[in-house]
């Protein structure tokens, strides 16, 4: 009954309090402000390893950028994945006005990679999850293709430099077993956040093997 579930939601309210994902602000889960900040035009970013093709960031790693990242990675805010997917594809759209994406009938949306065990760890993966809220706003010809996989043979990367990031990384990163690239279709890898560029060129070099056209990276923040 409507009652019933209106009285275990103010329960609910009253031990998890409803914070923003993007500055804590209470009583809302995501507000105007934050919304407002996520919807700026994309910046180039340009990593220390490169790709080889033009990286974009919604924004800075700082600010409400930082704050949902590790909210929905860390703290299983998982309502964020439809923001964050709206940011991606309103920036995903401005790309495609600025003639910064080739016109394509079909366009991959490519996860980066991660470990099986996090990604279960965390209720999934949380990029794979902004990526889905993202393709159907952006149309028809657009799906979320999750083909890549991080070995488990790969260190943590966390306090590694470029460098170093990229030698853990070399040969680390593969297809899924499975998988089946579409090979004439566009892809768009995304990412949350941008560090060295290590995982981003490993990434598109396993997916330019496989006949898979990299037109951009897209990430939710650059650090």
């Amino acid at each position: 009954m409507t009652w019933r579930r209106d009285v275990f939601d103010a329960g609910a309210d009253l031990v998890f309090p409803v914070l923003c994902g993007g500055c804590g602000r209470p009583e809302t889960r995501w507000c105007r402000r934050c919304e407002r900040m996520l919807s700026d035009s994309p910046i180039a970013a340009h990593p220390r390893v490169d790709p080889g093709v033009a990286v974009w960031a919604l924004g800075r790693y700082r600010g409400p950028h930082r704050q949902a990242i590790i909210a929905i990675k860390e703290h299983d805010r998982r309502d964020l994945a439809r923001p964050l997917g709206a940011a991606l594809a309103r920036g995903v759209r401005a790309l495609a006005s600025w003639g910064e994406l080739p016109d394509a009938d079909r366009l991959l949306l490519i996860p980066a990679p991660t470990r099986r065990l996090t990604a279960r760890r965390r209720g999934g993966d949380p990029v794979t999850a902004v990526a889905a809220y993202a393709a159907p706003a952006l149309g028809g010809g657009v799906r979320v293709a999750p083909l890549l996989m991080t070995s488990a043979m790969a260190r943590d990367s966390a306090g590694l430099d470029a460098r170093a990031r990229a030698r853990n990384l070399r040969g680390a990163v593969r297809l899924r077993t499975g998988g089946e690239p579409d090979r004439g279709a566009t892809a768009i890898l995304v990412d949350d956040v941008l560090t060295t560029g290590a995982t981003a060129t490993e990434s598109v070099r396993v997916l330019s093997e496989n006949g898979i056209d990299v037109a951009a990276v897209v990430v939710l923040a650059a650090a």
